[in-house]
């Protein structure tokens, strides 16, 4: 934090408001240098990964500055939660959207026209389809924060058209800061970000796209169901989590298994009515321990800061995607799992996709690049960190000792010999087979559908029964996501070669791949609650059921109270005093007011691990 000797009166304002009103006692990252350039007048693009604060970037510059502070967001759902979570913190923040009552609208615009709001949400479609941007117009605007802007990419996982229009607000408002603010975005994204929403002299500020607290793991898919349930017994038990995948149907029929093991989970899909969307999602940011099955549509709203993991039973399509969806996990910064499965048949899908598109070449060559990438990530032997951050131009040196291929190094081999063959194989049945036909034909299985075709006369024929079937799955898994093998773009199942196999294919060029061994089960992580107050598990219960109980009275999910971490330190700590209990995490002062005396009664009833 700034020394307040020598710092600008805002600047310590600023200061003094991250203690007094949000409870932490210093800046994190580049959340000062922003802040102060915010507060200065200055525009920014602000990149911070989730979980990151960039919440804060602009939520204190608008207690510091004149004004009403307009948040751009394109969900209601997390818009109603922000709003929600300030006002638990004293700060006066309201929302305008199609869900609220009209005499609520009503309120808000005359609190609006009164100057009594500090922070105004609203939903893209609102500021500029409305007379919203007239009202703001007669009052003094402290700054425009653009909330998660990749939405403006029209080739991004969560394009809004909307996005696009919101350069018209620096037409009508020039003099006021604009924050374009994102929690990822490649190199491309970020240029149309500045171009679609900021003036060309806004500063960047680029933070470690880093989440060190997750630790990611890939895995093949063989039973995914039940690795999925292995998954969550052995380490989540109890736990909230997301699980995402591919279909709708496949939610659907995935919560219901669970909840037939004994995991309690709910669907969310596009397809559902739309109250029942609200009504799931509502359920999952309210009660702990829930899992959610959804497909992509679910999760950009989502503040939820403890969902302990995120499991990916299908291949999501760049690792960008990736990134984003794998971000809603351990936001309070405590431990949490970013789990996938795949297999032969998603990268075909995948690829499949790509080559039916019906868009121009440059962005199917640009997607192609995306899922190279995100294909790069999976498949790759060393720590999947570099490889993950690099795609978004962060270099990370060394390992992270965090991630399954740090824990256990898988085992490499030499498989050219084997990929030459493999390839040969497609050539010579026609390229327009399956992976099943050309592995029988290696194999020389002898069947109708091998000697109707006259396969069984090919010298490819039987020279591959020194492998088993699953390892040549392995090895056409391992050519497609390296580019040697495509999809047949007629979209018939086949195989065929891509112009990348001839360097192999002639010799020149050797190759090494994963060597995939039979999927263990999960090693047992004891539960983060569990891990880091193993002295007293009775403390940390009776916490989180008073702040159930508090949650429950007020109407609001648990975390909206105090964040898991905030919990943990009154378990280390184990304050006796309000003074005390004031000088812990996320303890502002409306916090302290209105919970401290609930929680040190609490803590009252129970032995200090300390003096144990």
């Amino acid at each position: 934090m700034h020394n307040a000797m020598s710092s600008p009166p805002a600047v310590t304002e600023a200061g003094q408001i991250l203690e007094s009103v949000f409870g932490y006692s210093q800046f994190r990252g580049r959340q000062a240098e922003i802040i102060e350039h915010v507060i200065n007048g200055g525009d920014a693009l602000v990149l911070m990964p989730t979980g990151g604060g960039k919440s804060l970037c602009y939520q204190i510059p608008a207690l510091v500055r004149s004004g009403v502070a307009v948040v751009i967001s394109p969900l209601i759902a997390l818009m109603t939660d922000q709003v929600s979570a300030l006002r638990q913190q004293g700060v006066r923040a309201a929302a305008l959207n199609s869900s609220l009552p009209a005499e609520t609208r009503a309120e808000t615009e005359r609190a609006l026209q009164a100057g009594t709001i500090d922070l105004l949400y609203v939903a893209p479609e609102r500021l500029l389809n409305s007379d919203l941007m007239h009202r703001l117009s007669a009052i003094d605007v402290a700054l425009f924060a653009i909330d998660e802007a990749h939405c403006v990419s029209q080739w991004g996982h969560d394009f809004r058209p909307e996005y696009q229009q919101l350069g018209a607000i620096g037409e009508r408002f020039p003099h006021v800061p604009r924050l374009a603010l994102t929690a990822t975005a490649d190199q491309r994204t970020r240029e149309e970000i500045r171009s679609g929403l900021l003036p060309d002299d806004a500063a960047s500020f680029v933070s470690s796209f880093d989440r060190p607290n997750i630790r990611y793991e890939v895995g093949l898919k063989e039973r995914p169901r039940e690795q999925l349930l292995a998954f969550i017994r052995s380490r989540h038990a109890g736990e909230s989590g997301i699980v995402y995948c591919m279909s709708r149907r496949a939610t659907e029929q995935i919560a219901d298994w669970l909840n037939t093991r004994g995991i309690p989970a709910l669907a969310y899909h596009a397809g559902l009515e739309q109250t029942l969307r609200a009504h799931h999602q509502a359920r999952f940011l309210r009660e702990e321990g829930l899992v959610m099955v959804a497909t992509v549509a679910f999760g950009m709203g989502i503040d939820k800061p403890d969902v302990r993991f995120v499991a990916h039973l299908d291949l999501p399509k760049t690792l960008e995607a990736y990134y984003q969806e794998t971000g809603r996990a351990g936001r309070d910064g405590l431990p949490a799992d970013a789990w996938l499965v795949y297999g032969l048949q998603d990268i075909y899908r995948i690829r499949q996709m790509g080559a039916e598109s019906s868009a121009g070449e440059g962005h199917k060559r640009r997607e192609k690049q995306r899922l190279e990438a995100l294909l790069g990530f999976c498949e790759t032997h060393e720590c999947r960190r570099p490889t993950l951050l690099g795609h978004f131009g962060e270099h990370y040196a060394g390992r992270c000792e965090y991630c399954d291929n740090c824990q256990s190094p898988p085992r490499t081999w030499d498989a050219a010999d084997p990929a030459r063959r493999l390839l040969s194989c497609v050539y010579r049945t026609g390229q327009r087979f399956g992976a099943a036909h050309v592995i029988d034909v290696l194999l020389g299985q002898d069947n109708d559908r091998i000697r109707q075709r006259g396969h069984d006369q090919l010298s490819t024929f039987a020279i591959g029964t020194d492998l088993s079937r699953s390892t040549w799955q392995s090895v056409i898994r391992q050519l497609l996501a390296h580019g040697y093998l495509e999809p047949d773009p007629e979209g018939h199942g086949g195989l065929r070669l891509n112009d990348a196999c001839r360097p192999l294919l002639r010799g020149e060029q050797g190759l090494e791949l994963r060597e995939d061994l039979p999927a263990q089960r999960p090693q047992s992580r004891a539960r983060v609650a569990a891990s880091d107050v193993a002295m007293a598990p009775d403390t940390w219960a009776a916490l989180r059921a008073q702040r159930r109980r508090l949650a429950e009275t007020e109407g609001v999910p648990p975390y909206v109270i105090f964040h898991d971490a905030t919990l943990l330190a009154m378990v280390e700590q184990h304050p006796r005093s309000l003074e005390e209990f004031a000088a812990l995490p996320g303890v502002g002062a409306r916090k302290l007011e209105r919970y401290g005396e609930a929680f040190l009664e609490t803590l009252a009833t129970l032995p200090d691990p300390a003096s144990r």
